[in-house]
């Protein structure tokens, strides 16, 4: 007898084809949901700064090779498994390897500048200090009852000595005083208090100044306050 097939029966072949792929699609979407939901929070002792980058103990060294293999479950899952994919997947794995080593040689070197260089001011900071309390040493011994003296002009003479040691400390460290009666006026380096007249001093220069500035090196710390000349009347 002659088997020929029936036409319903190739309707529940493709309506059981369809459930399958159905099922697949299912099964590989439940697959990443399960992995989204089972990601690693960020550690607490992180904290994220104003650039949006993560601020972490400086001193902690970040592990290379902590969790960086490929999920090959996950590939499977999603029907890349297989040889095909295979030399495509050893080259994605290497590629991420290098990755993840470059991030942390790059994170382990940024913590640690971080760290020396607050070390480095820290310390600036404490040298400074130091020379500091000569010159409060000094004021207690002038001003204690028993340094009193009768002449107020020796008095001025040792208040002097210790502003002049103030000066020549400060100047050490790199401060340097803007004086610049005459100048030419630079909005850089000046403030302008007013302006006015004048039969000697050229138009746009600086006739007096009420309050020096301040620099270190090419810093501007505070600005001269001047008063600047609009030329002969």
């Amino acid at each position: 007898m002659e088997n020929r097939n029936h036409p319903d029966d190739k309707i529940i072949a493709e309506e059981n084809q369809d459930f399958k792929m159905e099922k697949e699609a299912s099964e590989r979407q439940d697959t990443m949901t399960n992995e989204h939901e089972n990601l690693e929070p960020v550690d607490s002792n992180e904290k994220v700064n104003g650039d949006g980058e993560f601020k972490s103990n400086p001193d902690s060294e970040i592990d290379s090779d902590n969790n960086s293999d490929l999920d090959l479950d996950a590939f499977e899952a999603l029907g890349l498994g297989g040889k095909a994919n295979a030399k495509a997947i050893a080259e994605l794995q290497e590629y991420k390897d290098k990755y993840v080593r470059l991030f942390a040689e790059f994170e382990n070197f940024r913590r640690r500048t971080a760290k020396e260089n607050f070390e480095l001011m820290a310390n600036a900071n404490h040298k400074l200090l130091g020379k500091m309390t000569e010159v409060l040493d000094n004021f207690n011994l002038a001003f204690d009852p028993k340094n009193k003296v009768a002449n107020p002009e020796d008095f001025e003479k040792g208040i002097r000595l210790i502003y002049n040691r103030f000066k020549e400390i400060l100047s050490d460290e790199g401060l340097a005083e803007v004086d610049p009666i005459g100048e030419e006026f630079d909005p850089n380096l000046h403030e302008a208090l007013m302006q006015q007249p004048s039969d000697t001093v050229d138009e746009n220069h600086i006739i007096q100044v009420f309050q020096k500035g301040y620099k270190s090196k090419s810093k501007i710390l505070k600005h001269a306050k001047v008063i600047v000349s609009t030329g002969k009347p």
